[in-house]
C-alpha cells in the first residue's frame, strides 16, 4: 500500500515539475515583453498628445453647439468598446475589463438606452456571448503586439456610426498602464470629444485671431469641418494608445500570474516530497517489521535451518 502511494506521489511531482517549467518560461517571456511594450507607449506619446492638443484648440475655436464636442445630456444610442486580451493566464486582467464593461452597459440599458458592443480580444467574444450580449463587431489578434493598422480597423467601427448619427456616445473600457506595479481599468469617453479647458489668459500668446499657449491656428476649412476630418484620426490615436497600454498591462499581469504559479508549484513539490519521504519511510519500516517478526517466529519455533542472529544483524545494518 505504502509503495503504491509513493509511486503516485512521484508521478504527481513529475507532473508539477513539468508545469513549473512551463510557467517559469511564460513568466520570463512576459517579462521580456514588458520593456518593449513600455517603449512603444513612450514612442507614441508625442503623436497622440499632439493630435489631442490640436483637437482641443479646434474645439474651442469651433464654439458651442457642435455634437462633436462635449457629453450629450441624454444619449439614445451608446457604443461601448471593450478592450481585453486574446489569451488568458493573466490573473484578473481580462475579467476586470469584462466586469467594468458589463456594468457600464447595464447602467445604460437601465436608463432605456440602446447599447452597441464592439470587442477587441478573443476572450471577450465568449464572455459576452455567454451572457447574452451579441457584439456588433469583434477583433482578435491585436493584444500581443498591436499596430496602428489594428487601431485603424477598430476605429472605423466607432467613427462611422458616430459621424453617421447612429450613435450618440462612444465609450472605451480598457486597462491603463500607470507603472509596473499599477494598472487600472478605466472608462473613457472617446466620442464626442471631451469639452476642452481653454488656456489661461496670462499663459496665452496672442497672435492673429486665436490666442493659444504656443501661437495661433489659422483654419482651412472652418473649425467645424476640420473637426469632422480630424475625428477619425483622433479616434485611431486614442485606440492605438489604449492598445499599447493594454498590451503592457496584459504582459505585466501575466508575468505576475506566472510568477505566482511557479511559486505555488515549488510549494506543492516541497509538500509532496515530504509526504513521499514519509510514505517511503513507512514502507521501509513495514518491511523491517515483517523481517523481524519472521525471524522471531523462526527463533521461537527452534528452527535452525537459517542463522536467525545473522538475519537480525543484517536487518539492523539495513535500518542504519
Amino acid at each position: 500500500m505504502a509503495g503504491g502511494k509513493e509511486r503516485e506521489l512521484r508521478g504527481r511531482i513529475r507532473s508539477i515539475n513539468a508545469t513549473k517549467k512551463i510557467t517559469r518560461a511564460m513568466e520570463l517571456i512576459a517579462a521580456s515583453q514588458i520593456a518593449r511594450a513600455r517603449a512603444r507607449i513612450t514612442g507614441s506619446a508625442p503623436y497622440v498628445d499632439g493630435i489631442e492638443a490640436v483637437l482641443a484648440q479646434t474645439a474651442i475655436d469651433a464654439g458651442g453647439g457642435s455634437r462633436l464636442v462635449g457629453r450629450p445630456d441624454s444619449p439614445a444610442n451608446v457604443l461601448v468598446l471593450a478592450l481585453a486580451g486574446d489569451r488568458g493566464q493573466a490573473g484578473a486582467y481580462n475579467s476586470s475589463v469584462f466586469r467594468q464593461a458589463e456594468r457600464i452597459m447595464q447602467a445604460h440599458i437601465d436608463e432605456g438606452r440602446t447599447v452597441r458592443l464592439v470587442t477587441i480580444g478573443r476572450k471577450s467574444i465568449g464572455y459576452f456571448r455567454f451572457r447574452g450580449y451579441t457584439p456588433h463587431a469583434s477583433f482578435t489578434g491585436m493584444s500581443d503586439r498591436p499596430t496602428f493598422e489594428d487601431a485603424r480597423r477598430a476605429a472605423v467601427e466607432l467613427t462611422g456610426p458616430f459621424l453617421g448619427g447612429e450613435v450618440d456616445l462612444v465609450e472605451l473600457v480598457s486597462t491603463r498602464y500607470v507603472s509596473a506595479g499599477t494598472q487600472t481599468v478605466e472608462t473613457r469617453q472617446v466620442l464626442p470629444l471631451e469639452a476642452p479647458t481653454p488656456a489661461e489668459p496670462e499663459a496665452a500668446v496672442v497672435t492673429g485671431d486665436h490666442p493659444t499657449e504656443g501661437g495661433f491656428y489659422d483654419y482651412e476649412p472652418e473649425p467645424e469641418d476640420l473637426l469632422r476630418l480630424l475625428v477619425p484620426r483622433y479616434t485611431e490615436a486614442v485606440i492605438f494608445r489604449a492598445l499599447l497600454e493594454a498590451s503592457a498591462s496584459e504582459h505585466t499581469a501575466r508575468q505576475r500570474a506566472m510568477a505566482a504559479a511557479t511559486e505555488n508549484a515549488e510549494e506543492l513539490i516541497t509538500s509532496y516530497s515530504r509526504e513521499m519521504n514519509r510514505a517511503r519511510q513507512d514502507s521501509i519500516t513495514t518491511e523491517i517489521m515483517e523481517i523481524v517478526s519472521g525471524a522471531e517466529a523462526l527463533r521461537s519455533a527452534g528452527l535452525r535451518s537459517i542463522d536467525v542472529d545473522e538475519l537480525l544483524r543484517a536487518t539492523e545494518e539495513h535500518t542504519v
